[in-house]
Parts: C-alpha cells; structure tokens; sequence
C-alpha cells in the first residue's frame, strides 16, 4: 500500500470502520481489518498468509501515545476505542483509503438499542433543557455529570471512557451534539 499512514495510523482506521467509535472493539478483529486495508503489510514475513499479532498490538498501542495524536484509548483485553482525536482524524481522512470500502459495519441490536435510549434520556436531562433556555452557565456541574451518568464514584480512566463513549455516539448530532461538546468541558473541569 502506497499511502502516506504509518501503521497506528491504519490501526486508527481500521478501529473506526469496525465501530470503534461507540463500542470497544476486539484487538483480533482490528488485525483483521487493518490487513484488509493494507494486505501483507502486518504478516510474518516467513508465513505471508498469517496476521502477526503481536505486531499489531505493537502498533495499537503506539495510537494510545500522546507523541502520535492518542488516537486510540484501551488495551488487549478490554478492547479498542477511539478518542476525540482519533475519530476526528479517522472521519476526516478515511476518504483517502480509496480502494478500501468504506461502509461501516452494521450496528449490533445492541448498539442501536443503547444509542436510542441513551439519546432519549439525555434530551430529557435537566441539564439538556437548561442548556437551552439559559445557557452554560446555569448548568450545575452535578447536572452535567448526570447527563453522562457519572457522579463521584466514577473516577479517572472510567470516567474519560464514559465521557468519550457519549462524545464520540453524539458528538455530531444535529440535536445533542452542541450538548454534549459544551457539558463535557464542565465534567472534565471538575
């Protein structure tokens, strides 16, 4: 492949296309499409027709770095999810993986479920109105944690996940999108 990615690039794109931006995706899976988006680029060079999986966690891990964008947060066993940074950089340059389809997996029922009702409860959320009517700065930081349904038992790295799960779902809605940008700055303040 004669594109100009480096290898936790592809990883980050192949995270995306697997739904990675709303569900933690398997490091097997990510091997998989990260060899369907640059074939034999992550083989044994011994056995071509074989994924090198320690290679590709190598470079997985290289997507989480702060020096490489952290595009990517998460780890071998709980799986693979974008940040901020990643989905933006994936969403803005996918186009240029031309040979590649780029239609996104399916959701699972369970996805779509979790988004329909999750999009419910927060459009019904004091915050959410409050937002509306008086501004940012009406909103208490209580009501903002309850819109992302964390309070302060929900601490460091699972509270980013939780933040970074509903800002990657939402964060381009027409409707919540503005809401969710805006109340994650309050959450993270705190």
């Amino acid at each position: 492949m004669d594109k100009p990615f480096s290898n936790f690039e592809i990883m980050t794109f192949a995270v995306y296309l697997l739904g990675g931006d709303s569900h933690y995706v398997d490091t097997e899976d990510v091997a998989i499409k990260a060899n369907e988006l640059a074939p034999g680029r992550f083989t044994w060079r011994k056995y071509p027709d074989q994924i090198n999986i320690d290679n590709v966690k190598a470079f997985l891990f290289d997507a989480r770095k702060p020096k490489n964008g952290a595009f990517l947060t998460g780890s071998g066993n709980e799986g693979w999810l974008l940040t901020e940074n990643g989905l933006k950089f994936a969403a803005k340059h996918i186009k240029a993986l031309k040979e590649v389809d780029l239609s996104r997996e399916r959701l699972r029922k369970e996805d779509i479920h979790w988004r329909r009702s999750e999009k419910k409860r927060m459009l019904g959320t004091i915050a959410f109105e409050k937002l509306n009517l008086e501004g940012a700065g009406a909103i208490t930081v209580q009501e903002a944690e309850s819109f992302f349904r964390v309070d302060d038992y929900v601490l460091g790295k699972a509270r980013e996940r939780k933040l970074l799960r509903i800002m990657n779902t939402f964060g381009d809605d027409p409707e919540l999108g503005h809401a969710v940008k805006t109340l994650a700055k309050k959450v993270r303040k705190k």
